[in-house]
């Protein structure tokens, strides 16, 4: 595990609670953090230490989501709904009262923004309309994650029932269930190659699913505790994991085999659970968040 270099390169505060949400921004220089606080912030890579407020909301944010082709920022508040920021100008545009849950992720996917909330129902919202579109029951327990395999035009929803449901986008129609994880899936990414969905969890494992006929490949304990996300590098070579024990893990995609750890004692890592962890396109680092109000930013010399 030792070729791997890391050293840290930022520390970003600004935050006033726990940093939830994270979202790269279209032009990839930029990315953006939503908290407990309310607070979603624009940070340039280029002059990472001068953050940006864009928004202040009255309730915590859990997921961001940007749309690259219209050049939008989804934000997800709390109890409320969705607001929708021009990321050319940071004004918000509209915004849409649509559930009284929490909300804890948001896709774009053609014209459709599909926002997963707390009550097993994901949302689908007309982006052109501005209004709501569908709704579709899945389950009782909350929605946590979702992930699209464009080319294949399937979804993958991991959720508080502890499986992951894959879905039909043509028509939303069910494909499959996978069953597996012993607790709440938190973390779920297809391979930017589509070969395979990984995903993770309360229960602290990986699983690497086939996507040919969503067969479990392999399982992996991963962490001591929750794997609360998963991002891979562009080039899907190597994948990164993190979790409420507070480390961040460097994985290759090929092998599965752990490259390198992040923590606090080797790399001054987080001192409290890794909410999110970003593989930067723009820089090739790695970017996370955590409970402790703070951002991290690292570069990895492979």
């Amino acid at each position: 595990m030792s070729k791997i270099q890391v050293s840290k390169l930022y520390t970003l505060t600004g935050h006033n609670d726990s940093i939830y949400a994270l979202a790269e921004g279209k032009d990839p220089r930029f990315f953006y953090t939503g908290a407990g606080d309310g607070m979603v912030v624009q940070w340039d890579l280029d002059t990472p230490k001068d953050g940006k407020l864009i928004a202040k909301l009255p309730h915590s944010v859990y997921a961001l989501e940007v749309d690259k082709e219209r050049n939008l920022l989804f934000i997800g508040h709390n109890f409320e709904g969705i607001h929708v920021i021009d990321l050319n100008t940071n004004k918000e545009i509209w915004s849409l009262k649509m559930t009284d849950q929490s909300i804890f992720d948001i896709k774009v996917y053609k014209d459709w923004v599909l926002v997963g909330t707390g009550d097993g129902v994901i949302t689908l919202l007309d982006i052109n309309e501005r209004s709501v579109f569908k709704h579709i029951k899945i389950g009782e327990k909350n929605i946590r994650i979702m992930d699209i395999d464009k080319d294949k035009e399937h979804l993958a929803v991991g959720a508080s029932d502890n499986s992951v449901k894959i879905f039909d986008l043509k028509d939303f129609s069910p494909i499959t269930k996978l069953d597996g994880h012993q607790n709440s899936v938190f973390a779920l990414s297809y391979s930017p190659d589509g070969g395979f969905l990984i995903s993770g969890g309360r229960d602290a494992h990986l699983k690497i699913w086939e996507t040919e006929q969503y067969q479990e490949q392999e399982s992996i304990v991963a962490h001591m505790y929750a794997i609360n996300y998963l991002d891979f590098r562009e080039d899907g070579k190597y994948f990164v994991t993190c979790s409420m024990d507070k480390s961040i893990k460097l994985w290759e995609s090929a092998t599965f085999q752990l490259k390198k750890v992040i923590d606090k004692s080797r790399h001054a890592g987080h001192g409290t659970s890794v909410n999110k962890v970003l593989w930067s396109r723009y820089s090739q680092q790695i970017i996370a968040i955590s409970d402790d109000r703070t951002i991290s930013i690292w570069e990895v010399e492979l």
